[in-house]
């Protein structure tokens, strides 16, 4: 029975919202965590169905059993393959197996439908990412929100004014929005496509999630100041920093990966970014106190992470990992992210810095701000936009988290350090440890893809990839005319 009462547990948790459902199945270490999450899953997602049955056959109270336990039991009992225990509780449930399926055989007459998954709501039916809105970041360094919502108006996109609330994110046809705690961004109905749109050609818009925007934003350097993007491709991040500091001051933009730091710079070219110094360095190898860096007072740190949180993975099952081996990958991930963080508190005139990832693990995002605070005690915790819906995890309710049906993004976990007085500096007491593998942290190929990008970065990848072989290709013609005296062989 431990896997009912657990699934019980997690599903009453997520729906008092005390965390995400991915995030509580591997915290609670169970000892087959793909069968938990298979359960809690699928009975989150027919919630509303299974209360029906148990309300309409009194199921609570002819076994005296509580809401959350019934549904995890139902649901394997009449939708799964069956139930996975014995003894008293799986005798009981027989008792009430055929009363159970006439009520679910009943609904489904009643609604005209053959399937389970036809009796839920199209909104839940729906792939997570098809529910998403389609965010647009307006490049300021090149026009302004009011001049693309007049151009967008112009082309027959109909504007809704702001978003007060999180249904105004629903939107259809050409509708849009401005959205309500980013000035800067709009929302259109989900997959609409911009890449052979004008303003993004020529880089007045920037194709970036909502929650992707909140760590430049929530940085906020003033012109002129000079700040680290740590791990910077594809380079969203980096423009958009660029725009607050209306291209005044210095950006130095750092990532391991050459091909990826290159397409960055096409990106960066079409949004008119000239503040920037692009390196292909590890930033764990960056000299913090070194003469170049000495002016450096803010750092943006978004380092390779699990991508939990992005939808694009979720979609495609990716839940389906080996739980050992998951395990062993967060940890690895954890302590490298916490290596970065140490290392980037290390510039000697940092006033503040955001730390950020698309994870939904608390082992990535609370757990390393808070090994990172115990280890840096002259740093604290700001806290961030009280109107935001989803907070850290407790005790560090400073940080912000993002999340498909909280805020309608992709899942994302933000939190601003600000350096300070150590009398000044609270710190909550509570231990964590990171475990530190033997062996190094490398990029794989899937922390790469999810390495500060959205699922809208893979398609800017793709787009500026080719238009720069188109380039390369250009030039090599070029280059031929000239050798054969201004006229091109085939």
């Amino acid at each position: 029975m431990a896997l009912y009462t657990k699934a019980a547990e997690i599903l009453e948790k997520v729906e008092k919202q005390q965390g995400a459902l991915k995030t509580l199945v591997y915290e609670s270490k169970f000892a087959n965590i793909k069968q938990l999450f298979a359960l809690a899953c699928e009975a989150q997602k027919f919630s509303s169905i299974l209360e029906e049955i148990i309300v309409s056959t009194k199921l609570l109270k002819h076994t005296k059993l509580k809401m959350h336990l019934a549904k995890v039991l139902v649901f394997d009992l009449v939708m799964g393959q069956g139930l996975k225990c014995g003894g008293s509780w799986k005798t009981l449930m027989m008792k009430h197996r055929c009363r159970l399926q006439s009520e679910l055989a009943r609904m489904k007459v009643k609604r005209k439908v053959s399937r389970n998954e036809d009796l839920l709501p199209g909104d839940v039916r729906q792939h997570a990412g098809e529910r998403l809105p389609r965010y647009v970041r307006v490049n300021t360094l090149k026009t302004t929100v009011e001049d693309t919502v007049d151009y967008l108006k112009r082309d027959g996109f109909t504007y809704m004014g702001e978003a007060y609330k999180l249904d105004d994110l629903t939107l259809k046809g050409k509708a849009f929005v401005k959205d309500r705690h980013l000035p800067e961004v709009l929302a259109f109905a989900p997959k609409t496509d911009f890449h052979d749109h004008f303003l993004y050609k020529a880089g007045h818009i920037v194709l970036q999630d909502k929650a992707s925007c909140l760590p430049a934003f929530l940085l906020n350097p003033p012109p002129g100041s000079h700040v680290v993007d740590a791990c910077a491709a594809p380079g969203n991040k980096t423009s958009h920093l660029g725009a607050i500091m209306k291209n005044r001051g210095k950006v130095f933009a750092f990532d391991l990966d050459a091909k990826r730091l290159a397409t960055m710079s096409t990106l960066l070219l079409r949004t008119g970014l000239t503040c920037h110094q692009l390196a292909n360095r590890d930033f764990l190898k960056v000299e913090t106190d070194s003469e170049t860096y000495r002016d450096v007072e803010y750092v943006l740190l978004d380092p390779s992470c699990s991508g939990s949180g992005m939808v694009c993975l979720q979609d495609r099952g990716s839940s389906s990992a080996d739980p050992q081996e998951e395990a062993s990958r967060l940890d690895a991930l954890a302590s490298f992210q916490l290596r970065c963080l140490n290392h980037a508190l290390g510039f000697p005139r940092l006033k503040r810095l955001v730390y950020s990832t698309c994870s939904v693990h608390s082992q990535e995002n609370e757990e390393v701000v808070m090994a990172c605070l115990q280890k840096n005690p002259g740093f604290r915790l700001v806290p961030l936009l009280s109107e935001w819906p989803e907070r850290g995890h407790p005790p560090l309710t400073q940080c912000l988290r993002a999340s498909v049906d909280g805020t309608r993004t992709h899942g994302f976990f933000v939190a601003l350090l600000e350096r300070c007085h150590e009398a000044n500096n609270p710190i909550p007491q509570l231990t964590v440890q990171i475990r530190h593998p033997e062996s190094s942290v490398e990029k794989s190929p899937e922390d790469t893809l999810c390495d500060t990008s959205e699922c809208e970065d893979k398609e800017t990848l793709a787009g500026d990839s080719a238009a720069g072989k188109k380039t390369k290709k250009r030039k090599r013609r070029s280059k031929k005319k000239k050798k054969n005296g201004g006229v091109e062989k085939e």
